[in-house]
């Protein structure tokens, strides 16, 4: 009585078995996957975030297809801080990322249609295609002294039924910004092809470098949405509040946003209160993000210290992000290890299948968790390879 679009495996895999019971058992854990930045000690600033959600002006109601004009202009004044000059019209809100590849996906795709998509990159992706009704295609990224497109199997991968080509600026979880060269690339081949670019930038803000990444947003070659929100950009995931920005050819442009209109018409989903907050949260995201970096910063420095000192295992380069790769030896499959780091030394990783990275020997670690805890799961990690 199901639609074949959700005839998902629900079970439990050996990994998520064994950390449920370690959990059921109240085990020590130390978890190196944790990416909930409510559960990381950070600073909040408490009375400016609660203060913004008991706006008066919540108590009317004003559908507005595309969102209350104040909180779209709040985004605008956001990309202008990243040099994208967008009018409030090319912004449609949403409740989350996700919702916004929904909207994007049902704007591009018919059933059957392909999207392509980055691998490594988050899993999620393939439940969002599946409920759209929508067909995910691989392209590879290639690490050789960093990652970069592999615009040859990119290109190959193309077919009558493509319709975007997905882009994760910074990717989760290599944490590699898309280079200038790269965006020129792909602009060249979604004009020509008549293939949205779809740049997922939720990771944006959280560069390691000095120089400041450009956003997707002022693309203006080929049709572009850029989507991204409050959850990683204000670390307030339980706000639930995200946009999608469109760019590109104006006639173009013009009729994706009028369709956009109907579909976000048709959901109305974001609450008044978050529109209307959206001002003040976003003003409060450069205390935390500052927050954010250091840690992030000070907790790869204590993995390349361990790393340095252990030498049996090794990180991939980063560039911004929240994660950090870490290339292992591949004695066993991805699974296996990550089941034996957490039954014989108390450490959730995840293994780098979860990601789709090719072949085994490859662990993602979150870098937002607490300094101390970093460094005992850390350390616990690689005194199991001796």
């Amino acid at each position: 009585m199901f639609a074949d679009r959700t005839n998902w495996n629900l079970t439990l895999n050996r990994l998520s078995e064994a950390l449920a019971r370690h959990r059921a058992a109240g085990k020590p854990i130390l978890d190196l996957t944790v990416s909930n930045p409510t559960e990381c000690g950070f600073v909040y600033d408490k009375v400016a975030i609660l203060e913004a959600l008991r706006n008066p002006q919540a108590l009317k109601y004003e559908p507005s297809s595309r969102g209350l004009m104040v909180a779209r202009q709040a985004v605008c004044d956001y990309y202008a801080e990243h040099d994208a000059a967008l009018h409030v019209d090319d912004i449609v809100l949403t409740t989350s990322t996700s919702e916004a590849y929904s909207y994007v996906f049902r704007l591009l795709c018919n059933p059957g249609d392909e999207i392509l998509i980055p691998a490594p990159s988050y899993p999620l992706f393939d439940f969002l295609a599946d409920i759209q009704d929508v067909r995910l295609v691989r392209y590879p990224l290639v690490y050789d002294y960093g990652w970069q497109i592999d615009f040859h199997a990119l290109e190959h991968a193309i077919t009558p039924r493509t319709r975007g080509i997905i882009v994760v600026h910074p990717n989760n979880p290599t944490g590699h910004f898309t280079r200038r060269p790269e965006i020129q690339r792909l602009n060249t081949i979604g004009a020509a092809r008549r293939l949205a670019l779809i740049a997922d930038e939720v990771f944006l803000d959280f560069s390691l470098g000095e120089e400041k990444p450009p956003s997707f947003a002022g693309n203006r070659e080929a049709l572009t949405f850029t989507l991204t929100g409050l959850s990683k950009i204000c670390g307030l995931p339980q706000m639930k509040a995200a946009w999608l920005a469109a760019s590109g050819p104006e006639e173009l442009k013009r009729e994706a946003l009028a369709r956009l209109e109907v579909i976000a018409d048709t959901y109305l989903s974001l609450s008044a209160p978050v529109q209307l907050a959206m001002p003040a949260f976003l003003a409060c995201r450069r205390a935390f993000q500052k927050q954010l970096m250091t840690r992030v910063r000070r907790n790869l420095a204590e993995l390349d210290r361990q790393l340095e000192i252990h030498k049996v295992c090794s990180r991939l380069e980063v560039e911004g992000g929240w994660c950090a790769v870490l290339r292992v030896p591949a004695t066993r499959s991805g699974d296996e290890l990550a089941l034996a780091l957490l039954e014989e030394m108390g450490v959730y990783v995840h293994p780098g299948h979860f990601y789709e990275f090719a072949g085994d020997g490859f662990l993602v670690v979150g870098l937002i968790s607490r300094e101390w805890e970093i460094a005992r799961g850390l350390k616990s990690l690689l005194q199991f390879f001796f």
